[in-house]
């Protein structure tokens, strides 16, 4: 069953976040991520959490999602995310098809 990794990320030093953007995609590949959302335009249609960069990563399963988050391959990346933002990240499960 699929799984993805949601993240509303406030970006506060774009340079530095540009470093992420570089960093990032070798680190998903290895575990059989693909990226659905990386940007792109976002509108908050309900509630009170802002619509700031939004990404969705798509991965086979549960495991390989949480596997990527905590692998040393993603240490260093993560980093330099939390060093140039503030974001939220969730993971879920899909629905079975």
């Amino acid at each position: 069953m699929s799984a993805y990794v949601i993240a509303n990320v406030d970006v506060r030093n774009p340079a530095r976040y540009a470093e992420y953007i570089q960093l990032t995609p070798a680190t998903v590949a290895p575990f059989g991520g693909r990226f659905i959302v990386r940007g792109g335009r976002a509108e908050s249609l309900e509630g009170d959490t802002p619509a700031n960069r939004l990404v969705v990563l798509e991965f086979d399963t549960y495991e390989q999602a949480k596997a990527w988050y905590d692998s040393e391959s993603y240490r260093q990346a993560k980093a330099v995310r939390q060093s140039a933002s503030v974001a939220s990240l969730i993971l879920v499960e899909g629905v079975k098809s």
